[in-house]
């Protein structure tokens, strides 16, 4: 297995309390962001969204934190559990675009060096980063987050990361952090565990109970998007093998992320991360074990799905209902543009009955409102950001309801959220429509991700009473979406998102097995 390369994590000599107080004390702060190389669009400051638990409201923070299902969620409950106090610093988050700009990258890190340097002596820090983060100057954003805290906190700093299942893991992050993490489910529904295990794990390495060394591995391989969901073949078995390794004598976590494909970056694909209490030997051979099994299962990673125009066919001929579409090229969670109109287009064309589509299109919301609700609606919709994502579909219809896109999702689904927003949003009853058979257009004024059923029933669709379900995504949208689809049909749709790797030109990112655009 000449292939696989091995990382082994900055050895802990010797980790101990700060001088001067009991209590282990550990920050914790994140910067998180999905960046789409193909999306034009690059993330600015202005683009993320600060809940500063410094100045004030770090009890307000951990409270309303507590109550959801995201890694920082995991990350207090584990601080509980040890005893820990943990101080929340800055947390940063955007909706996934294109790359971030140095500038806005290079203040949140800033802010969050300053943080640590500034609280009270802490013992250690907690990063919620997704591990997909590409900046205009590094490859890694993630990589070069942990770098800098660790150039900043010294060598013997202990540094616990977790990531996204779709982390593009840097073999850097490796070499500077003490313990990487990733979700091991797709869609995310452990992120609150993963949050947990990371906390467990750096409360007993401080206190001196453990010390963990970390191997990686890299298969050399492209893991579609397709192909994510761990709770099917060929996934699952990978994910069961990494849940048994963790059960071995030593072995303190195993992680099998799936990459990240519309990372153009030299560390894109799948990852095996093997941590070990102080076994090295251990942590390589399991790694090296469970990469052989990864790459074993690369002739089950085939590729065949229906274009757009197929797949309302299909939707429209089916028999059961209600059918949901996954346009995975305008995937808003990997940084697409959110208001593609291929779909659409053929929904429109193909006069299909009793659909239901979100849509971001601010401009369309803000003439719904203009005309008031029951009044005539006549406006291009979607289509606006760029030409990648189709051309404006022309809807005639009525207002049907105004909502404030405010939802809260009280189940477990993919990331953990709970509470979101979608900004004003207008529910247009679309040409075609009939008492029984709706067709019903959402527009959002803020880009959100299909993860709740929720951003449905919120303004007042009820889904099992229609016939076409769209979702705008490609594994993340099915813990919401199958509990109320009859048939789930995932779509060769264009986009930043295209699951087809020939719709686009890479040139950072290796050449892998199942992809040839790689240098």
């Amino acid at each position: 297995m000449s292939w696989f390369k091995y990382f082994a994590s900055l050895a802990l000599l010797s980790v101990g309390l700060a001088p001067g107080h009991a209590a282990i004390r550990i920050a914790i702060a994140g910067i998180s962001h999905e960046s789409n190389s193909f999306n034009l669009t690059k993330a600015t400051l202005a683009d993320f969204e600060e809940a500063d638990a410094l100045s004030g409201n770090r009890k307000q923070w951990l409270e309303t934190t507590a109550k959801s299902n995201v890694n920082a969620s995991g990350m207090i409950a584990g601080a509980a559990k040890y005893g820990v106090e943990l101080y929340p610093i800055h947390f940063f988050s955007a909706v996934p675009r294109g790359p971030v700009d140095d500038r806005g990258f290079d203040s949140m890190v800033s802010r969050i060096i300053q943080g640590l340097k500034r609280g009270p002596a802490y013992d250690g820090v907690l990063l919620v980063l997704h591990g997909a983060m590409v900046v205009d100057s590094y490859p890694s954003g993630d990589a070069e987050i942990v770098r800098r805290v660790r150039q900043a906190m010294g060598p013997k700093f202990p540094i616990g990361v977790t990531h996204d299942f779709h982390a593009n893991v840097d073999p850097a992050i490796i070499a500077n952090a003490n313990v990487v993490i990733t979700g091991k489910e797709c869609p995310h529904l452990d992120t609150k565990e993963r949050g947990f295990q990371t906390a467990e794990i750096l409360a007993r390495m401080i206190k001196g109970e453990v010390k963990p060394v970390q191997a990686l591995v890299k298969p050399p391989m492209m893991l579609n998007l397709i192909h994510h969901d761990t709770y099917r073949a060929p996934l699952k078995a990978i994910v069961d093998a990494s849940k048994a390794t963790e059960k071995l004598p030593g072995v303190l976590a195993v992680s099998i992320p799936g990459g990240y494909q519309y990372g153009d970056v030299p560390s894109m694909g799948p990852s095996v991360i093997v941590i070990t209490d102080n076994d090295p030997a251990l942590a390589k051979r399991e790694a090296e074990r469970l990469g052989a099994l990864l790459w074993g299962i690369r002739d089950q990673l085939k590729f065949d799905l229906p274009d757009p125009a197929k797949a309302v066919r299909m939707a429209i001929e089916g028999t059961k209902f209600p059918v949901t579409l996954l346009d995975t090229g305008d995937n808003v969670g990997g940084g697409s543009a959110g208001d593609s109109t291929f779909m659409l287009a053929e929904l429109v064309k193909q006069k299909a009955e009793g659909w239901v589509m979100a849509i971001f299109d601010p401009q369309a919301v803000q003439k719904a409102v203009s005309v008031g609700v029951g009044r005539p609606f006549e406006l291009p919709v979607g289509g606006k950001t760029d030409k990648m994502h189709g051309e404006p579909v022309m809807i005639r219809g009525k207002v049907k309801s105004l909502h404030d896109g405010k939802f809260i999702e009280t189940e477990v689904r993919h990331g953990g959220y709970r509470y979101w927003d979608a900004g004003l949003t207008a529910v247009i009853e679309a040409q075609g429509s009939t008492p029984d058979l709706p067709n019903l257009l959402i527009l959002n004024t803020n880009r959100t991700v299909p993860l709740s059923i929720h951003q449905l029933v919120s303004v007042g669709v009820y889904p099992e009473r229609q016939k076409i379900l769209v979702a705008k995504g490609t594994i993340a949208p099915l813990a919401a979406y199958e509990p109320v689809s009859a048939r789930i049909i995932t779509v060769d749709s264009g986009g930043a998102c295209a699951v087809n790797p020939a719709h686009f030109t890479y040139k950072m990112a290796r050449k892998l097995y199942g992809f040839e655009g790689g240098k």
